[in-house]
C-alpha cells in the first residue's frame, strides 16, 4: 500500500494574536489529531524534541472542551499508548497516521499509510517543506497538497 501525504499550506495574513495561533502548525496538527480519532485511525505526532512534544500535549488537553481527544507522551499512559501518542522519538507501536511537525521526513515514514505536514508562509520553513515534499516524491509517496481550512468560530452578537 502506498504511503498519502498531505501537505497543509498554512496562510501567511495575520491580523491579531488569535488569528496567529489558530493559523499555527501545532493548533492544525491537534485539528487533524481529532479529525483521525474521531475516524478511529491510531496517530502519532512527530516533534523536533521534548519541549515541542509537551507544548502540543498542553495544547491537546486544552484544545476542545466538547469533545476530548486522548493522548499521550511517548511512555506515558496506557502501553499501547493512546489514541494519539506524541515523541521526538521512533514509534514503538502501530500507528496509521503521522502528523510531522519536524523539518525533515523521519526514516520511519514509510511505516505509515497516511502523513500529514505543513507548509508554513515563512520563507526558511517553507524552503525546508519544499524539501521534504520532493523526499516524500523521491520515496515513492502519493504527495498532495491543500490551502488549510480553518472552522469558523459561532460569533454571538451583542
Amino acid at each position: 500500500m502506498q504511503t498519502q501525504v498531505m501537505f497543509y499550506l498554512l496562510k501567511d495574513e495575520v491580523t491579531d494574536e488569535t488569528e496567529n495561533d489558530t493559523r499555527s502548525a501545532l493548533y492544525h496538527a491537534c485539528l487533524q489529531a481529532s479529525y483521525f480519532y474521531r475516524q478511529k485511525q491510531r496517530v502519532y505526532i512527530y516533534t523536533q524534541d521534548q519541549q515541542h512534544a509537551e507544548q502540543v500535549d498542553e495544547m491537546l488537553w486544552a484544545f476542545d472542551s466538547d469533545s476530548f481527544v486522548p493522548h499521550n507522551l511517548v511512555g506515558e499512559g496506557p502501553k499501547q499508548g493512546a489514541a494519539v501518542e506524541i515523541g521526538f522519538q521512533a514509534p514503538q507501536g502501530r500507528r496509521q497516521v503521522l502528523i510531522n511537525l519536524t523539518s525533515t521526513v523521519p526514516n520511519f515514514a514509510n511505516q505509515f499509510q497516511f502523513i500529514v505536514d505543513f507548509v508554513p508562509s515563512d520563507e526558511i520553513l517553507k524552503q525546508q517543506a519544499r524539501e521534504r515534499f520532493k523526499t516524500c516524491r523521491k520515496w515513492g509517496f502519493l504527495v498532495n497538497n491543500q490551502a488549510v481550512v480553518v472552522p469558523e468560530k459561532t460569533v454571538k452578537s451583542s
